[in-house]
């Protein structure tokens, strides 16, 4: 999947030079700003923070969904700087271990900045890319036997790869996939996420 999107960004760099997506819905006049919102699915996983033979009824891996905040700035109408923050929400794991009880709670968000470039393939559909730094937290807890260390923040490369639908010139929905880079503690948010979101130009 990534690498289809990754070649979907080429092709469409390599035309968007062309006359014919002059009018294209996708790109919006230099000059103007966007909000918008989404929901993001990220995975999470509290395999690697607790020793073997581990029992627990919770699940040690999985997905959650949370939510995310962003806005930009369009320089032309290919290159905007963005700026967003998602809340990846809590999780927590309980076990035990050779009758021993220890928990795990996590609660994790990132702050991010960004340069986007658009790139249209039809009149109302184009992908882009985005390219900055994310500062990460993941602030973690832990209790019985459960001993983790770490700094609860973390700053890391920021990038995703996406596609966006323009239902009109100013409002747009979008899929894409980010990468936050990794916290300090890793445990609990994983790096990847799915966002699918709704933005308004003006």
């Amino acid at each position: 999947m990534k690498k289809i999107i990754f070649a979907l960004v080429a092709s469409a760099a390599a035309l968007s030079g062309t006359a014919a997506y002059a009018q294209s819905n996708t790109q919006d006049a230099a000059g103007t700003a966007y909000i918008g919102a989404g929901v993001v699915g990220s995975r999470y996983d509290f395999g690697d923070s607790v020793g073997a033979g581990a029992v627990s009824g919770d699940n040690h891996s999985g997905t959650k969904a949370a939510g995310k905040i962003y806005g930009g700035y369009n320089i032309d109408n290919t290159w905007a700087v963005e700026a967003g923050y998602t809340d990846f929400g809590k999780r927590s794991y309980n076990y035990t271990q050779n009758g021993a009880a220890g928990g795990i709670n996590t609660d994790a968000h990132s702050f991010y900045v960004a340069g986007k470039g658009t790139w249209p393939v039809a009149r109302d559909f184009a992908v882009f890319g985005k390219l900055g730094v994310a500062q990460n937290h993941n602030e973690v807890t832990t209790s019985g036997i459960a001993s983790l260390n770490g700094s609860n923040n973390k700053t890391a490369l920021y990038a995703s790869v996406g596609g966006e639908y323009a239902i009109n010139k100013n409002v747009k929905v979008s899929l894409e996939y980010e990468n936050y880079g990794k916290s300090d503690i890793d445990t609990g948010r994983k790096a990847g996420a799915v966002t699918a979101g709704l933005r308004y130009n003006f």
